[in-house]
């Protein structure tokens, strides 16, 4: 027999594992004590470790993510078992029989060419929907989550829109918005100057423009998070360059001026570009 080193577990070994983490006599106090909620947050994060792991292009980091954010699966489906609600294999069968009947062009007979247009995906969907039951009175925008980051939940509301006609017809007047929503900043920021009680227009005004560029985003068939993610990266990088350029001379950044920060910055671009 292979010793426990040796090993390998299977899908059944972790579900038996997170039954034993819940048992109320002998399993983990934590464990037991939590619930769908306290759990959530947890969820949320492992998927974001996920995004990071590929951003990084870290395929062992990604083997231990994917394997942090599937133990969430099975910790909410073993909860929802105790409550006899439905279990881990629930989840399974749900989402095997969900893909087949939104792939028929896989897995029957009907058109590609419908698909790829995506009317078909949409069309299931809303099959779906009505057969849970959806109330005929209830709004399209209210079945995207609220937990969304908020650019991702923006394109979305924007695109569920844009399905019944809601939506620019080209990206000019998207930009143009972009510009006026600009100028509307500018008015509130310089309002708020004399009156610091408008800053809550500030923020508003804000707002409007980061769903705006959101919007300009979608019309450009960007991803808002992943563009911001690469826009973060760049900093990072960028702005340790600078760190980096400092440490030679025994330096720290708040031991420079902010024009040679700046200038380290310049070449720190120009050498990326280079590169």
């Amino acid at each position: 027999m292979p010793d426990e080193a040796e090993k390998r577990y299977t899908l059944d070994d972790l579900l038996a594992v997170m039954a034993r983490l819940r048992d109320k006599d002998a399993g983990c106090p934590w464990d037991v004590e939590q619930s769908f909620a306290t759990i959530a947050a947890y969820t949320i994060e492992e998927a974001y470790e996920v995004v990071d792991a590929i951003a990084r292009d870290d395929l062992d980091g990604l083997k231990e993510e994917l394997g942090d954010l599937l133990l969430q699966v099975v910790y909410h489906a073993q909860m929802a078992a105790e409550m006899r609600r439905f279990d881990f294999a629930d989840v399974v069968d749900v989402i095997a029989r969900k893909m087949i009947r939104r792939h028929p062009h896989v897995f029957a007979d009907a058109s590609r060419d419908e698909f790829l247009t995506g009317d078909m995906w949409q069309r299931i969907k809303n099959e779906e929907k009505a057969e849970r039951g959806a109330a005929a009175e209830g709004s399209r925008l209210d079945d995207v989550p609220l937990a969304l980051p908020a650019l991702t939940r923006a394109v979305k509301l924007q695109a569920r829109a844009a399905d019944v006609g809601f939506d620019w017809p080209s990206l000019v007047p998207v930009l143009a918005k972009a510009e006026e929503e600009i100028a509307e900043l500018r008015t509130a920021i310089a309002a708020s100057e004399g009156d610091k009680s408008r800053t809550k227009s500030v923020a508003e005004e804000f707002g409007d423009l980061l769903f705006v560029m959101a919007n300009v985003a979608r019309h450009l068939k960007v991803d808002p998070e992943a563009a911001l993610r690469g826009g973060n990266a760049k900093f990072v990088w960028r702005f340790k360059s600078i760190e980096a350029a400092l440490a030679k001379d025994g330096r720290k950044p708040e031991d420079a001026t902010l024009e040679e920060m700046d200038q380290l910055w310049d070449e720190a671009k120009s050498a990326e570009r280079k590169s």
